[in-house]
């Protein structure tokens, strides 16, 4: 008598399918997405699809302007991107000879800050070795929060203050994520060291009435929850001000219409040159900066690596 034994065939999801759909996910353009995995068009859309099945749900919305994120997928590409970095983490030790090699994958979302620049260096010249892929976002205030809940950034480094702090706190808190400060600092003002104002010890908020309020533009988040800096115009008499993007712009925008900014005083003249100079504000705000990660995930040595350097270049 023959037996036969019933096969069931279950297909496993691959960290390839999950790097396909983080990828369509990051350029929200299957075209684009398949550029960048180096995959033909319509087997990158057989994949998405054969994972969605899989896992029983709709990742991307799909119309003729591209791919939208449901909410069942933006939840499950949170996860995708955990899995993805530890496997990144477990290949690069092991398979690189104890973490001394591989190619090295690390990102850090920012706001505009030049030690967070200056930290950044010194992780690649220590780390770099023949293959990298680093990244550096100097953003706005809640994509530095979403990019660190959905793992597109290890690390995100933002202030707190008396005004901000009840909502960005909620926020991180919802998002599973926690803060830890660097500093905490009493505000001063970026301003060219040809402004009038360079000659003051102590800067007033009237002396700053008659110069361009400079600030960092937050696009759909542009409430002064979200700003960049702690004082807003609506804090004071402000009748000039100006968004900017980038910090070039901003700088560039100090020296050529004496404008100034509200910050924490500390700057890197080897980044920003030596026309910018910091004076303090005198009123009694202050600003406490710090990074956010991830609850319960472990830091890569990347990652530690740039915390220590933070701490560095802070003192």
């Amino acid at each position: 008598m023959v037996l036969f034994f019933p096969f069931c065939y279950h297909k496993i999801m691959t960290l390839q399918q999950l790097k396909y759909a983080v990828a369509v996910a990051d350029s929200r353009n299957i075209t684009e997405a398949s550029r960048r995995v180096f995959i033909s068009q319509p087997s990158l859309t057989a994949a998405i699809r054969e994972l969605e099945a899989e896992m029983g749900i709709t990742i991307f919305s799909r119309s003729n302007k591209g791919v939208t994120i449901t909410n069942e997928g933006d939840e499950f590409l949170s996860y995708a991107r955990q899995v993805l970095e530890q496997a990144n983490l477990l290949e690069d030790h092991f398979k690189a000879g104890n973490g001394t090699g591989g190619n090295s994958i690390f990102s850090v979302s920012c706001q505009h800050y030049s030690f967070a620049v200056n930290a950044f260096v010194d992780v690649i010249r220590r780390f770099g070795g023949n293959q990298y892929n680093f990244t550096l976002r100097e953003t706005q205030t809640h994509e530095i929060i979403e990019d660190v809940a959905h793992l597109k950034s290890e690390i995100g480094v933002l202030y707190l203050s008396s005004r901000n702090e009840n909502v960005i706190t909620k926020l991180i808190k919802k998002n599973n994520l926690v803060f830890k400060p660097l500093f905490t600092a009493p505000l001063h003002v970026f301003i060219s060291k040809k402004n009038p104002l360079a000659k003051k010890k102590k800067i007033r908020l009237t002396d700053l009435t008659p110069f361009p309020y400079l600030t960092y533009e937050q696009g759909d988040f542009n409430s002064f929850y979200f700003a960049e800096e702690p004082l807003t115009e609506i804090d004071f008499d402000c009748p000039k001000s100006i968004q900017v993007r980038d910090r070039a712009s901003l700088f560039n925008l100090l020296i050529g219409l004496d404008g100034y900014t509200i910050c924490s005083g500390i700057i890197s003249h080897e980044l920003n040159g030596p026309e910018i100079i910091a004076r303090p504000l005198d009123c009694n705000e202050h600003m406490t900066v710090g990074i956010i990660t991830r609850k319960a995930v472990n830091l890569s040595r990347y990652a530690t690596a740039y915390i220590e350097a933070l701490k560095e270049h802070l003192k």
